[in-house]
């Protein structure tokens, strides 16, 4: 089963190739992880990167409804 990525966060096009970088869910569990860092509530590092991919892939298919 594959995971829905949400494409490139941020693509660019150059004359030589394509650049697709980081995937939008890597870049939305960034941001997620971010946040989850300030308030740890006794977690631990891996809990906590488990929360922010869990959150994007809900962010990735709520975008997806929408629309986007």
């Amino acid at each position: 089963m594959s995971i829905e990525d949400g494409g490139p966060a941020f693509p660019a096009e150059t004359f030589r190739h394509d650049h697709l970088g980081m995937t939008l869910r890597d870049y939305f569990a960034g941001q997620i992880a971010m946040g989850l860092s300030i308030r740890r509530e006794g977690k631990t590092d891996e809990q906590d990167a488990m929360t922010a991919y869990a959150l994007a892939d809900a962010m990735i298919k709520a975008r997806g409804k929408n629309g986007n």
